[in-house]
């Protein structure tokens, strides 16, 4: 409370809000744990949470006290695997009578965008990427990451301390398998694994003849000097003009599915969902614009949201309106049991809600109706106004991105781009746009070998000069009121060898391959993975992450239940979503490829003779390709048909969006092979 001074509190009630000391502490320390504003943007919008009609100086007083107590040592940002936070997680188990704990990369919400104070894994191993987890024994450690991360997982975790091992080849239940003794307790969080992880990992711990042990309370949290606290960010009304269907609509569809399931009330835990239903956005975790909550609706009553109404901009229980009522976090509990008092029947999914959650209804004596969250469904696939909204903010997006790649041709040449230089120079582009809310996730600026780590993330220690003569791989999108984008190009700087040429066309290739493919209603993202993959495998190559993900409407980049990826079974790709199309090759230490646009999934009519529904892709990406590592004769006539007819829509599309200039160098990057 250092620095709220009776003149700060004087100030506040002067301008019509009124705080004890302390309470306004809480407030501003959670204000510090949220994300900052994306440039471009007020800085100090947060000030409307603590008085709206605070004057300047008032605002910039609180920016400063909001400063003090964001410059705490949370622990996170270090390099390398800390052995003094292991030994003092092993003594905290030890302690507590457990012989391990599972440490996933996760918060409450199951989240890929999580909040500082959920940053457990990285605190722990130093490991930053965005899905893995490790298991920590009394003498040994491992960390499991899919093929994404290798690479960057044996660069920030010390394999002394922690083995690194790929997921893809032994999973953590059979790893736990081979290496529980019998007898062994091993502690998880609840909170922390879903129903369907937590039943897997248990089944695992008991094949070895061990127990998995649901804990009161984490034990990295327990440890954790200066864990930051749960963030506070305003969350504000997402208006029809963009989401394309009022709440209200979205409601009675969601009631309707729970009375044809036989369901008295469904629980929500994945924020994406509150935001969707209730037409909310927020900005409590960094890149997706998502409000930290979770819900219970109601088959024949109102929406009950549990949020800390401290992140309630003014107006916004007016916008959420009589039918939702509002519940502080803490009181989710007491719900859930007040249910199962009533032998409710709740529609919760195992695949997405935290084991906490079904363990307290099952002890509370609901009957659960485990089944899929039918928001997921609703919310992928996407209604007029929201793809509408899709292909104008990539017309935007593609001029962004034009602007960037014309810099890029200009000045990559001279040897004096960076990595960080590219990434901001992206950022600067798009924050152009009147509507945009900042990037949708960190951007993948990767030159020669760093291109190579499927998500890369530059820092000032791995920070590369654009040198001629190496591929620049650049992964970026943006978060947008009207729709969330995320394109990758390969950028030739310098001459590109023969090798990556033929690299390049194969992964193009297969990208075109997706991209016209024409399939049946009901077909699953495993069935066609392998069509982008043909090429690169038909040259003893491959590439180890999925072929496409979902991707929200002004919400996140990765979103269910849709993916295209070898093992992938759990939905079909239906009329309505939107997914990439991201076929790459990495040459470990050397350079990277990737070629990413976004698809939306369309109705084909007009087929002579067809005697089932078809579907098939409309691009919305609308920025070139790089010429200069196409080899031409690897390319079929029809390949060569789409990209010309491809780059001819760019131009058209794009170009009168761009000064002179731009333009023109648009012309010359898109002219016809």
């Amino acid at each position: 409370m250092g620095g709220i001074d009776d003149s700060v509190l004087t100030g506040l009630r002067e301008a019509g809000a009124r705080f004890e000391r302390e309470e306004l502490a809480d407030l501003l320390a959670g204000i510090a744990a949220a994300p900052p504003a994306p440039p471009g943007h007020d800085p100090l919008a947060w000030t409307a949470l603590v008085a709206p009609r605070a004057p300047a100086a008032l605002r910039r007083r609180l920016a400063e006290l909001v400063a003090g107590f964001g410059a705490g040592d949370d622990g996170l940002g270090r390099t390398g695997t800390d052995p003094d936070r292991l030994a003092a997680l092993r003594a905290e188990l030890s302690r507590r009578g457990l012989d391990g704990v599972l440490v996933p990369r996760g918060d409450e919400h199951q989240g890929e965008t999580v909040p500082r104070r959920a940053e457990r894994l990285a605190w722990l191993t130093g490991f930053t990427g965005s899905a893995g987890m490790a298991v920590v024994l009394a003498a040994r450690a491992a960390l499991f990451v899919d093929g994404r991360y290798t690479l960057q997982a044996a660069g920030e975790v010390d394999a002394a301390l922690i083995e690194v091992v790929p997921l893809m080849e032994t999973p953590p239940e059979a790893w736990l398998e081979r290496h529980l003794a019998a007898g062994a307790r091993i502690g998880f969080d609840p909170w922390l694994h879903t129903e369907d992880e937590a039943g897997r990992l248990r089944r695992s711990a008991a094949k070895a003849g061990a127990e998995l042990v649901a804990l009161d309370g984490n034990p990295v949290d327990a440890i954790w000097i200066g864990q930051p606290p749960p963030p506070i960010a305003p969350v504000v009304a997402h208006p029809a003009a963009y989401a394309g269907e009022g709440s209200a609509e979205k409601r009675r569809r969601v009631r309707a599915v729970l009375a044809e399931a036989g369901a008295d009330a469904l629980l929500l835990t994945r924020p994406d969902a509150l935001a969707w239903l209730l037409n909310i956005r927020g900005a409590d975790v960094p890149f997706t614009p998502l409000a930290l909550g979770f819900a219970i609706a109601r088959v024949g009553g109102p929406v009950t949201l549990f949020m800390d109404r401290r992140k309630f901009v003014p107006g916004l229980d007016e916008w959420l309106g009589p039918e939702v009522a509002v519940e502080a976090p803490a009181a989710l509990g007491p719900a859930l049991d007040a249910l199962g008092a009533g032998r409710a029947r709740v529609l919760a999914d195992p695949a997405t809600a935290p084991a906490w959650a079904f363990a307290r209804l099952g002890a509370a004596g609901a009957r659960l109706v485990e089944g899929p969250d039918p928001t997921l469904r609703m919310k992928a696939r996407k209604n007029p106004v929201e793809l509408a909204g899709m292909r104008a903010a990539h017309r935007r997006d593609g001029a962004a991105m034009a602007r960037f790649l014309a810099w890029l041709a200009r000045e990559a040449p001279k040897g004096e781009i960076t990595e960080i230089a590219a990434a901001r120079a992206i950022e600067a582009e798009r924050a152009k746009d009147p509507l945009f809310r900042g990037p949708s996730f960190a951007t993948i600026a990767g030159a020669g070998p760093n291109g190579a780590i499927v998500h890369y993330r530059v820092s000032e220690r791995s920070n590369r000069r654009l040198d001629p003569g190496t591929p620049f791989l650049v992964d970026s999108g943006g978060q947008y009121l009207d729709a969330t984008t995320d394109v990758t190009r390969t950028i030739a700087v310098g001459a590109p060898t023969d090798e990556m040429r033929a690299r390049f066309t194969r992964v193009l290739k297969g990208h075109i391959a997706l991209a016209t493919l024409v399939f049946p209603e009901g077909t699953l993202g495993a069935q066609i993975d392998a069509v982008a993959r043909q090429f690169l495998w038909q040259a003893g190559l491959d590439f180890e992450h999925g072929t496409g993900h979902g991707v929200g409407c002004y919400l996140g980049v990765h979103e269910g239940p849709q993916s295209i990826s070898k093992l992938y079974r759990k939905a079909p790709i239906e009329e309505g979503m939107v997914v990439s199309d991201e076929p790459g090759s990495y040459k470990a230490g050397a350079y990277g490829i990737r070629i990413e646009n976004l698809l939306a999934v369309r109705a084909i009519e007009g087929i002579p003779g067809a005697e089932r529904s078809m579907l098939g892709f409309e691009v919305l990406t609308l920025v070139p390709v790089d010429l200069a590592l196409i080899e031409r004769e690897l390319l079929a006539p029809a390949e060569v048909a789409w990209l010309n007819a491809y780059h001819a829509r760019v131009r058209s599309e794009v170009g009168p969006l761009l000064d002179p200039e731009t333009a023109a160098w648009l012309a010359r990057a898109t002219r016809p092979i």
